[in-house]
Parts: C-alpha cells; structure tokens; sequence
C-alpha cells in the first residue's frame, strides 16, 4: 500500500474520502458498536428489573386477593357461628352471595365433599376454590370465577406485553394468565428447575434478552412466572437498537454530504486554479480565476485566488511591456539592419564618385582642361551634398523619436515657401513642376528650415516615383485656420495596405531587394516628424485620380490688426 501511494499522488478528494474513512468512519462505527453494546446491556438489566418488578406486583396483588378473599370467609364463618339451624345458615350465605356477586358457588359441605368440588372446579371450568373449616368439621366453600381473579390480580400491569403465569399447589396447574399463549407457555414451564427457590424473584431460562422469572410462594401455594417475549424484546432492544443504527446511518449520509458538498466546491475551485495556472504556463496571460464563492469557500482560497489573479495581472501588464519592448528591439534592429544597408548602398555611391573624380583630378599623368575640371569639381560638389542630405536625415531621427526638436516658428508666404523649395531641388530628370502656389497670398506658422526640407523631400519624392513624360502637381488651398499643400504625381495605385506603412523608417515604395531608384527610405519618415512637430498633420492618397498625392496641413497665421 506504501509503495502505492509512494508512486502516485492522491488527488484531493481522494485524500479527503480517506481521511473520512479514517477519522470519521471507523471511530463513529466503533463508537456506534460500544454505545449499542452499552445500550443493549442497559436494555438487558432494564428487562431483568421489569421482569422482576411485574412478579413482585403480581405476588403481592395475589396476597391482597387471597388475604380478601380469606378476611371475607372469616367474617362469614364468625357470622355463622351465631345460626343454630342449617336453615338459617343457607339463607343466610344466599344472602352473603347476593352482595358479593364475584363469588358464584357459597355453601357449606361436609369433608367428604371437599375433595369432589376440587376436582370439579378446575382450571378448565375458569373457576377457583376457596375453603374454610368450621368448628363442627364441615367447611365453608367459595368458588371463584377465574375472570374476578385475574381482573383483580393483573389491573396494574394489563397494559404491559409479557406473559404472566399464575400456576396453583405442587403439581404447577394453570391458576390464571395474561397475554397467553400456549407454546411459550409450556416452554416457560420446561425451563423451569426443578428445585425453586421461595418467596423470591428468580432470572431463569436460555435466552439473555428474553429473561423468564419466577416466583415461588408459600402462602399462598402459587408460583409466578414473568416471560419477557419477543416482541417486548424487539420493542425495548431491538427498536432501540435500530435508532442507533438509523441515527449511526443518517449521521454518516450527512457527514457525506456535507463533505461531499464541500469537496466538491473546494475541487471546483482548485481545478479552476489548475486551468489558470496551466494557462500561464502556455503563455496564456490573459487567464483568470473565476472562484464559486459561498459559505464553502475557505478564505485560504479566496485569499489565494485574489493574489493569484493580482500576480497574473502583472505578469500581464510585464508581458506586454516585454512585447512592446521586443517590439522597439525588433525595429531597432531592423533599424540598425537598415541604416548598415543604406550606409552601405547609399552612401557609398556619392563617395565612390567623390573618391573617382577626385583621384581624376589628383593624377600627374594626364592633362586635364578647364572645362573637365570644372566638370569634375561640380559632379564631386553635387554628390557631397546628396551625402550632407542623407547625414542629416540620419541625424534628425533621434530628435524626432526624443520630441527634442527645436523650431523657430514664424509666419511664412506659402508662395515663397514652395518656390524655395522647387530652386533647392534636384531636377536631374527635367521633370515638369506645375507651382499653382503663386496665386496663394496665405501665410503658414513654420521653421523656415524645416519647412524648406519637408517640401525638398516631398517634391524630390514625386520626381523620383513619377512616371516618364508627366509632370509634379502642386496645389494650395485654405480650409477654416489650416492651409492644405499637395504634391501629385502621376504613379500606380499603391494598395492601401502598404500605403500605411510608407511613414515607417527605411520603407520605400518599391521593394528594397530590387531598388530601382537611389534613396533612403527616411523622407516621409522625416517629413512626418517635422510636420507633425510644427503642429501639422501630413496624409498620402492614392487613387485614379491623382496616382499619388501627399496633402499637408499647416497652420494658418494669424495677422495682428493693428489699430491707430
């Protein structure tokens, strides 16, 4: 059994069936068996006592009837005394019958006789005879009926279930009885020892639980004998018996329902436990305990439920800090990934033309005229500041991310601002650039330089992504306190999924593994922050419409009236 339970681990409601059996089952059984013990020896003592008391009342109800019996007869033998005719005697014991009504036979006979009236009033004739001796030898005869006797000895206990036996002389014939019965009758009489004891109650017989008594008197010459039956047994014992058993049984049903109701909520809520602490270990932070609380409920439970889901919100609330921190590593390196593949690609190209035209111009071998000199130097110039731009958009990222961007905001001609713009761009292609900007006398709240590098970066943009032989659109219109300016070009329409991620870092239009244009991927990135910064908001569209279009929303600046 040991090495059982050494192997496997009982689950709680094992555990508690066990420790029911244990430490309720077999003490309240050995209880239940010792208290029935206890109580059966109590009924057993309670029945002797009965029995012997119920011979000790008859003894003496015999004793008050034959003492009665006996006083009458004196009296009437006294009286007799006075008659001296027998005449006067008949009339006057036909007299004495009249008032005593329970007595069915009173004459006097002569000695002879006596022994006949014995002999014809039996038991079997329900009568008993009583005599008395006269003086002149002849005695004084009663006879009883049977059924004056046994009201009269049995009125105290005819409520009771025994058996009582009123045997008469020697020879142990049948005087009178209560609750009768023939078969228990002769084996109370079997039983019975052959030497009896006198003028005290006696236990006898075979069966403990159904003590026989007997009382053997002198005088009288009767013997009494009290058989506690069965069913007086059943009803003192036995009933009693089964309410112990009964109440043993209900004790235990209830002892297992109440437990069995409490396992059954403490398992419920354990098991719930389980699922919440499984679900964790899945990775499932999300998961809580839901306790069917009642009066069931142990406070060690609810107390532990409380702090199990208060641990899980942390966890939760860590985790998703973990995922959000995972999430800027992830970028970060994607970031960094990024910037290696630009700093790679893009800068490479204007150093190796700075780095070729530069050794052109340092070599001693050759002659090199003024016009491929100046050519050289312009081309070495051009490509130092398409490396200046791209430092500086590299630079800028940190202070857009760290909103430590500084700007000296200041009212701006929309038209001035775009024509800036259109001067600093680098039109390699001759693209076509339709400013309908000139008509647009508004004023925008902009940095003067950062305002200059958002539209550099949105027109270079459209020249770039435009198709062959069509022209860059930009347009300016005032809606309530902000200017909207769009920059359109005519390209495919870009899915609006992908459309979304345009301002993300180092995302460019076409797929960066087959570039066919030179860039970055930073402008919109920048151009957001700075707009943004400014108090502006930036979108892109892509429709039949306008192909691709950037709108910008600047805020419009207020002129100060001034009054005189």
């Amino acid at each position: 059994m040991a090495k059982f339970f050494s192997k496997r681990r009982l689950k709680i409601a094992e555990q508690i069936i066990i420790v029911i059996f244990f430490a309720v089952i077999i003490p309240m059984t050995i209880s239940g068996i010792i208290i029935n013990n206890v109580n059966q020896q109590s009924n057993r003592a309670q029945l002797r006592s009965a029995a012997v008391m119920i011979a000790n009342i008859v003894s003496e109800e015999v004793d008050i009837f034959t003492s009665a019996v006996n006083n009458q007869l004196d009296q009437i033998v006294t009286t007799l005394d006075y008659y001296n005719s027998p005449q006067m005697d008949e009339e006057y014991l036909n007299h004495a019958k009249e008032n005593l009504s329970f007595y069915k036979i009173l004459k006097i006979i002569p000695s002879v006789e006596l022994e006949m009236y014995n002999t014809a009033y039996d038991m079997k004739d329900n009568f008993v005879v009583f005599d008395k001796q006269l003086d002149d030898g002849n005695y004084l005869v009663a006879v009883l009926d049977i059924k004056d006797l046994k009201e009269k000895i049995f009125k105290t206990i005819s409520q009771d279930k025994r058996q009582v036996y009123v045997l008469q002389g020697e020879d142990k014939k049948l005087l009178t009885s209560i609750n009768y019965t023939e078969d228990i009758f002769k084996e109370s009489l079997n039983q019975l020892p052959d030497n009896l004891e006198e003028n005290k109650p006696v236990i006898y017989g075979d069966i403990k639980n159904q003590p026989l008594v007997y009382l053997k008197k002198t005088d009288p010459d009767v013997t009494i004998i009290v058989n506690t039956t069965e069913a007086v047994t059943k009803h003192t014992i036995d009933y009693n018996r089964d309410k112990i058993i009964l109440s043993f049984i209900i004790t235990v049903l209830v002892v297992f329902f109440v437990v069995g109701l409490y396992t059954s909520y403490l398992y419920i809520n354990i098991r719930q436990l389980f699922k919440a602490i499984i679900a964790i270990s899945k990775g499932n932070y999300e998961r809580r305990i839901r306790l069917l609380t009642n009066i069931f409920t142990p406070f060690e439970i609810v107390f532990l439920g409380n702090e199990f889901n208060r641990m899980v919100n942390q966890i939760h609330k860590s985790y998703i800090q973990l995922k959000k921190k995972n999430k800027e590593l992830k970028q970060l390196n994607e970031f960094r990934s990024n910037m290696i593949d630009t700093v790679s690609h893009e800068l490479r190209t204007p150093l190796t033309s700075i780095q070729g035209y530069t050794s052109r111009l340092l070599r001693q071998d050759i002659e090199i005229d003024e016009e491929t000199r100046q050519k050289s130097l312009r081309i070495i110039k051009k490509q130092a500041e398409r490396l200046k731009r791209m430092i500086e958009d590299l630079l800028v990222i940190p202070d857009i991310e760290g909103a430590r961007l500084n700007f000296d905001l200041k009212p701006l001609p929309v038209s001035s601002v775009i024509e800036n713009a259109i001067t600093l761009v680098k039109n390699d292609s001759n693209k076509e650039i339709i400013n309908n900007t000139g008509s647009c006398n508004a004023e925008i709240m902009a940095d003067n330089d950062r305002i200059d590098q958002v539209f550099v970066n949105l027109i270079e943009n459209a020249i770039k992504y435009a198709k062959e032989e069509t022209p860059i659109t930009i347009d300016c219109e005032v809606r309530e306190n902000r200017i909207v300016i769009s920059v359109k070009n005519d390209y495919d329409i870009i899915p609006r999924e992908k459309l979304k991620t345009l301002f993300d870092k180092f995302t460019r239009i076409d797929d960066k593994t087959t570039r066919t244009t030179r860039g970055t991927g930073l402008g919109l990135f920048i151009v957001k922050g700075l707009v943004e910064a400014m108090g502006g908001e930036i979108r892109l569209y892509s429709n039949e419409e306008c192909g691709f279009c950037v709108k910008v929303y600047m805020p419009l600046a207020i002129k100060e009236e001034v009054y005189i």
